[in-house]
């Protein structure tokens, strides 16, 4: 009997039931994987929301665009442009126009920010245009 018992001891019983709850498992981290993946790409796609609009931001933004005009700013990985006086002109005038419509109802702080912007781009203007040759048209 002893014998027996030891026989029966050494029985492994396999229960296919674990073999499909182990599946199953595997299944669902690799739905949730799936689904922490495509919420990281979404939210790498959409920043948030956008800050709300202020004066500083608006000249920000077409400083910003001068300066890629003028070619002091570049795209990495792009190549280098010839610079677009004409454009750059036309985001210098903009400043100039906010500055003239807004005189008297900003702050010290944003007529300085704006007159600041101006002298900077005005000096990076003429420099640029003395050693850009003319286009021919």
């Amino acid at each position: 009997m002893a014998e027996e018992e030891k026989k029966e001891e050494k029985k492994i019983i396999v229960d296919e039931d674990w073999k499909k709850e182990a599946q199953r498992e595997k299944e669902i981290l690799a739905a949730k994987e799936e689904a922490e993946k495509k919420k990281g790409e979404e939210e790498q796609r959409s920043p948030g929301p956008l800050p709300k609009g202020n004066l500083a931001a608006l000249v920000s933004m077409l400083t910003t665009q001068a300066l890629f005009a003028l070619g002091l700013l570049q795209v990495k990985g792009q190549d280098k442009r010839e610079p677009d006086l004409e454009l750059a002109r036309y985001n210098i005038d903009m400043l100039e126009t906010i500055e003239e419509k807004t005189k008297g109802n900003l702050t010290e702080a944003e007529e300085n920010v704006i007159k600041n912007t101006l002298s900077e781009l005005r000096m990076g203007y003429v420099k640029i245009a003395e050693q850009t040759p003319p286009r021919s048209e």
